[in-house]
């Protein structure tokens, strides 16, 4: 396992482990974020912990073509009873994507490093926001980085039902992106059209 210095700089893909793992340490500022993130590479470590970063040999990726949407989303989308925003409640959103109670037990590697880290990205115009409100409340989103002409999600979160999926639905038909990159593989994701592909065609997109 390979342990990074100051510079920022990652070891070859040749080095990531059978868990997808890359490197440890290192920290979260801006250059290192955006130099993982443009290389395919990503933070993911509990509190506590040293940071880990991640290069999954299989990414989860969303061609926006493979979408799918169903009838009963369909319907939802068409009452327009939900307002969808972009970047307008950043914090409010990577905050509940930290806090909210899951199912599935990711809620919380979003750590007090990370969420701090990813504001000042946000703050810079890197990291994006798509928000869902009912009734003038939050109710669901999801947040990333923009790398080029990529996407690269990193949380969403829902408090009544299909508010990320309407987040994610809005994100793939609004936005003009090659690519989402939804990094490992979760059921919620694989109903909406992502799947699996090999690392090197993911880096192949990525750095195109």
């Amino acid at each position: 396992m390979i342990w990074l210095s100051d510079k920022i700089a990652f070891p070859p893909y040749e080095f990531t482990t059978d868990d997808g793992i890359i490197a440890l340490g290192g920290d979260l500022s801006e250059k290192r974020l955006i130099y993982a993130y443009k290389n395919g590479i990503f933070p993911w470590y509990s509190e506590g912990e040293p940071i880990v970063w991640y290069c999954p040999h299989q990414r989860m990726v969303l061609f926006p073509n493979d979408l799918k949407v169903s009838k009963s989303m369909r319907k939802i989308i068409n009452k327009k009873e939900f307002v969808i925003t972009e970047n307008t409640a950043f914090e409010e959103v990577i905050y509940n994507c930290k806090n909210i109670d899951r199912n599935d037990g990711f809620g919380t590697w979003i750590t007090d490093d990370m969420e701090q880290a990813y504001i000042k990205l946000h703050q810079k115009g890197i990291a994006k926001s798509i928000e869902v409100w009912f009734d003038n409340k939050l109710v669901g989103g999801l947040y990333g980085l923009e790398i080029n002409t990529i996407f690269c999600g990193e949380s969403m979160f829902s408090k009544v039902s299909n508010a990320s999926k309407l987040a994610f639905i809005y994100l793939v038909k609004k936005k003009n992106y090659k690519l989402i990159d939804c990094q490992v593989y979760n059921e919620h994701l694989a109903s909406l059209g992502a799947k699996e592909v090999d690392r090197d065609l993911f880096l192949r997109v990525l750095k195109g």
